[in-house]
């Protein structure tokens, strides 16, 4: 997964996670059905970033679907129910992070394995920032189904970075409970990729939160620390560089509105 972003943050992986088992009416669509549903999908994701959570309406989805709302309901109840179908596939991707998590801890590729995590921890909070966005906002207004997603999510990255610190050949630098310092390291990594953006705007480079993240994880996992320098490739892919309008140079501000124009921030 380590910088391979699969294009702009609404042209996410719909055909990954959103397979219909049936349709409203217990119908098992073909292949035309399950295509209209991805498209719906797509749609969602797409309003969902560039609109206010609650003003998204079915027929504003089936609008930039290319179809009706009529259609909308033979695959979802309601927006909601989307939302929720959208939320479930950040739980497969989070699959992803716990394979980056599992790899090799050698001294040898240790630098390499902490780095393709803070990586694609951010890869992965970027294709599904829209989603994680609503998911905030709703578990906010206390919305339980969808917080136990974001919870599982997240979980799953947790679970297999604890392991990973229990079967370290000495203890964790960072304290004694393995959970304990993976839950705070995901937490760091979840907080700092929200606040992408953010940092951005205060100057703060893309590639030096990765190459600090790293550290911090490199440190607690195996209480080595990293190599000198900022260390390491451009951390995202240039398939993902040109699809958001990433480069190497800072971006200027959109004049009143206080954040930036582009994500510029390698």
């Amino acid at each position: 997964m380590t910088g391979q972003r699969r294009g702009a943050q609404a042209d996410i992986a719909l055909a990954d996670y959103a397979e219909p088992l049936s349709t409203t009416d217990g119908r098992i669509p073909g292949e035309r059905g399950r295509q209209t549903r991805r498209r719906l999908l797509h749609a969602t994701v797409e309003l969902l970033t560039t609109t206010p959570w609650r003003s998204v309406t079915v027929t504003d989805i089936a609008r930039r679907a290319r179809t009706s709302p009529a259609t909308f309901y033979q695959y979802f109840g309601n927006v909601e129910e989307a939302m929720r179908v959208l939320a479930e596939g950040m739980v497969d991707e989070a699959g992803h992070l716990s394979e980056l998590v599992g790899g090799d801890w050698s001294v040898e590729a240790s630098w390499d394995t902490a780095r393709a995590i803070a990586e694609g921890f951010l890869t992965y909070w970027e294709d599904n920032r829209a989603i994680f966005r609503v998911v905030d906002l709703a578990t906010e207004e206390g919305d339980a189904e969808l917080r136990a997603i974001r919870v599982r999510a997240l979980n799953a990255v947790t679970v297999a970075l604890a392991e990973v610190i229990a079967r370290a050949s000495t203890d964790s630098p960072a304290g004694g409970e393995p959970m304990a310092v993976a839950g705070t390291l995901v937490a760091m990594f979840a907080s700092v990729s929200a606040h992408r953006e953010g940092f951005e705007y205060w100057g703060i480079r893309t590639r030096h939160l990765i190459d600090t993240q790293a550290r911090l994880l490199h440190w607690a996992v195996t209480g080595r620390p990293g190599p000198s320098g900022v260390v390491g490739r451009a951390p995202l892919s240039d398939g993902y560089l040109s699809a958001t309008g990433l480069s190497g140079e800072p971006s200027p501000l959109v004049k009143g509105s206080g954040v930036a124009s582009s994500r510029k921030v390698y």
